[in-house]
């Protein structure tokens, strides 16, 4: 699968979210010959794919994903900044690592990109969220072939909503699984086996949720149109929308979530400060 001009790719760090996009990249049918893995600890990686335990004395790539741990970025950018011998695009994953950073730590990239995606990147069902630096029309396109396996590439308006990408695609699954617990939960209370209502409750939410994405019809239609008048649903759908309860309880989670992500980077800063 062509890459659109971003033919070789150096990740560094390859860990949970990393490995992640990694292996939706190969599931989707791109070459793992373009991949090489710089990481010191990581076990194996998949055939194909070059392993590297330190960085290469030259960097050569189209394109360096950066995959470490926040705390370790500024180690990590004092040895990778000489070695950039082709210029390539600089692509984070790092949280709390902010535009303004990537480029004064790595000026010799030609474009710098914060990526927030989720680990449903391994399945190509990924929603990532995008915010750049210095990129041509051109790059921008790059980047956004690039990641398309991976799921949805979204461009933010700018950096000021990246706290809240990162709240709702980076935090927001576990939110999911969290109602789905519920809703198994509460179906093991009324009298499933609790296994079952698992299932039921799994099932649902796929089926659910793999409707809304095709349907030309908003999430909010489509809970209308589920609900017949005087009916089931809308009997239960009069628990959740009193006095706004479930709006309220979702936009009090991603504000919390958003805030604290704004308050770790600012430790970030300091840190590297």
């Amino acid at each position: 699968m062509p890459m659109s001009g971003l033919d070789s790719i150096l990740i560094v760090g390859c860990g949970n979210m990393g490995g992640a996009m990694l292996r939706g990249w190969l599931a989707a049918g791109v070459d793992p010959g373009r991949f090489t893995v710089v990481d010191p600890y990581l076990a194996a990686v998949p055939d194909g794919v070059a392993l590297l335990r330190t960085l290469p004395e030259a960097v050569t790539q189209d394109a360096v994903l950066l995959g470490v741990k926040p705390q370790g970025f500024a180690d990590l950018a004092a040895s990778l900044a000489p070695r950039l011998a082709a210029r390539p695009l600089m692509l984070s994953i790092l949280a709390g690592i902010g535009l303004d950073s990537l480029v004064e730590a790595l000026p010799g990239a030609r474009g710098w990109v914060r990526i927030m995606p989720n680990l449903a990147a391994a399945l190509g069902k990924s929603p990532l969220a995008l915010v750049a630096q210095g990129l041509t029309e051109d790059d921008r396109a790059a980047v956004a072939a690039l990641l398309a396996p991976l799921g949805t590439p979204e461009w933010l308006d700018g950096e000021h909503l990246f706290d809240l990408a990162t709240a709702l695609v980076g935090s927001g699954p576990a939110y999911v699984y969290r109602f789905i617990d519920a809703l198994a939960a509460g179906g093991a209370a009324l009298g499933f086996a609790p296994d079952q209502a698992e299932r039921l409750a799994l099932a649902m939410v796929e089926g659910a949720a793999e409707l809304a994405r095709h349907s030309p019809h908003s999430p909010g239609e489509l809970a209308r149109m589920v609900a017949s008048p005087g009916g089931t649903t809308e009997a239960g759908l009069r628990v959740l929308d009193a006095d706004q309860a479930l709006a309220v309880l979702v936009e009090a989670t991603l504000r919390a979530a958003r805030d604290r992500g704004a308050e770790l980077g600012g430790l970030a800063g300091t840190n590297r400060g």
